[in-house]
């Protein structure tokens, strides 16, 4: 399979669409649908030119190339990693066989439910998104906003191939569907609850390109252990892409912790709200709520779903070749903490083959606790005696064990009584969000920024801060 990427094409890409004429028009006849969802959907701010990144080749070196693009004429297709011959199974009951170039009969509707909650997460984001162009800090900023969004349109055409080329005409009428739905749409929700949740402000959009596109690395992870082979390339390739939505989010809470510091010494006074800057006690108000619902995206601790997934060899483990294990799981085991009646907590042992969303989320949790050090480490820096933390796996949570509870962020179990009472310390209130929105004024001149968040420390692609990213109307 070539490398290249074949930008001649109506439909970009490196899987040699057109020896497959009927795919090819299937494909074509659903393109128009995509655009005008895009244009309904999409960034409500128009530009003349957005400094984007485009892939050129699948490879390991030179695969992105630089340049301005009107974001509606951007250059939307399908790319698969690299095809290895020798690839095998990894795991589950057909370990060590060849993996499939095909979709297994008895495994077609799972697979295909994989692909479409996949899927279905992807023009969430840009739809949640909609409307932050409006109020973007900077030149910057709005250009990362922008590659956010065109990166998830395409990982949306990532999957709409996938259910066309392998699933007939039930994947076309899931691709269909993957349009019908829209972001906290009453009567046609996305499937997901974190993914009908409002970004109305910077501060939240840098929080779920931190948090809720974490949880989408560590999603595409398992599923680029798949023993479907075009569905693990689709995901290996899709990685690339996502690790830039994470590091919007990482280096966006960043600036904003950076300013604040810089208020708080400047002003010898925490209360940094008549400042104009984002007190720190919003900023862990909004870590609270953003990883919370993150968390209830890797779904029940215990899951016979997922376990029938990894047996299958639908769905691995996080990085699963590395693990010193039998990688099938029949024998082993795992615990699992779990709130009670009384007010405690217990622990159950169980198979591990049936935790394997707990394992996953222990992958997630321990990879988000790098972001508290950063920004901990900014407050050290600046001599602020105060930390950011990551509440307890079982507070504000609405999926799985500890949903019907109500945990405290230092992990007690309280009456529900106690936590109305203190939730607003907790997560943020009305008069926080309004707060936050207030300072939410566009700056688009080269080299400003507004007065809540820091500048970066690096521009895009060796350029400076003051680079004429983006060009406006």
């Amino acid at each position: 399979m070539p490398e290249k990427i074949d930008y001649d094409a109506k439909i970009p890409n490196n899987v040699d669409l057109s020896s497959n004429r009927r795919l090819q028009r299937a494909l074509e006849g659903w393109q128009p649908r995509f655009m005008n969802w895009w244009a309904e959907m999409g960034p409500t701010l128009e530009t003349q030119g957005v400094y984007l990144r485009t892939a050129v080749s699948v490879g390991r070196e030179g695969w992105a190339h630089f340049g301005h693009v009107v974001p509606q004429d951007y250059r939307w297709g399908i790319f698969l990693a690299e095809r290895n011959p020798d690839r095998t199974i990894a795991f589950g009951e057909h370990k060590g066989e060849p993996v499939w170039q095909q979709v297994p009969g008895e495994y077609r509707a799972d697979l295909q439910r994989l692909i479409v909650i996949q899927g279905d997460t992807e023009p969430a984001s840009v739809e949640q998104q909609k409307l932050l162009g409006l109020t973007a800090p900077s030149l910057y900023d709005l250009r990362n906003l922008f590659q956010v969004n065109v990166e998830e349109g395409r990982h949306l055409w990532a999957m709409v191939y996938l259910l066309h080329a392998y699933f007939g005409r039930e994947g076309r009428e899931e691709a269909e569907a993957l349009l019908y739905r829209n972001s906290g749409s009453p009567d046609t929700p996305r499937i997901l609850g974190a993914f009908n949740e409002e970004t109305a402000d910077w501060l939240a959009f840098y929080m779920f390109t931190y948090f809720t596109d974490r949880d989408g690395k560590y999603q595409l992870g398992t599923l680029k252990e798949s023993a479907f082979d075009p569905l693990s390339r689709t995901c290996e390739f899709m990685l690339k892409e996502e690790a830039h939505h994470m590091f919007v989010g990482t280096t966006g809470v960043d600036r904003v912790v950076a300013r604040s510091s810089e208020l708080i010494r400047e002003h010898d006074t925490m209360d940094i709200a008549p400042h104009g800057g984002i007190p720190l006690s919003i900023v862990q108000k909004y870590i609270n709520f953003h990883y919370s619902v993150s968390l209830d995206l890797f779904g029940s601790e215990t899951s016979t779903n997922a376990a029938n997934y990894y047996t299958s060899g639908l769905k691995g483990r996080w990085l699963e070749t590395r693990r010193k294990d039998d990688h099938q799981l029949t024998e082993d085991s795992a615990l699992l903490d779990k709130p009670g009646a009384d007010g405690t907590w217990g622990q159950d042992e169980l198979q591990a083959i049936l935790l394997l969303n707990l394992d996953l989320r222990g992958e997630y949790i321990a990879d988000c606790h790098t972001g508290l050090k950063r920004w901990n480490r900014i407050l050290a820096d600046n001599d602020i005696d105060h930390r950011l933390y990551l509440p307890h796996p079982g507070f504000n949570r609405q999926v799985g064990i500890n949903a019907g509870y109500h945990v405290t962020p230092d992990g007690t179990i309280v009456d529900e009584e106690t936590w109305q009472a203190a939730k607003s310390h907790w997560l943020p209130t009305e008069e926080d969000l309004t707060f936050v929105r207030s300072l939410m004024k566009p700056v688009y001149e080269r080299g400003k920024i507004a007065s809540w968040v820091a500048p970066p420390t690096n521009g895009i692609n060796g350029k400076p801060f003051d680079y004429e990213y983006v060009y406006l109307t």
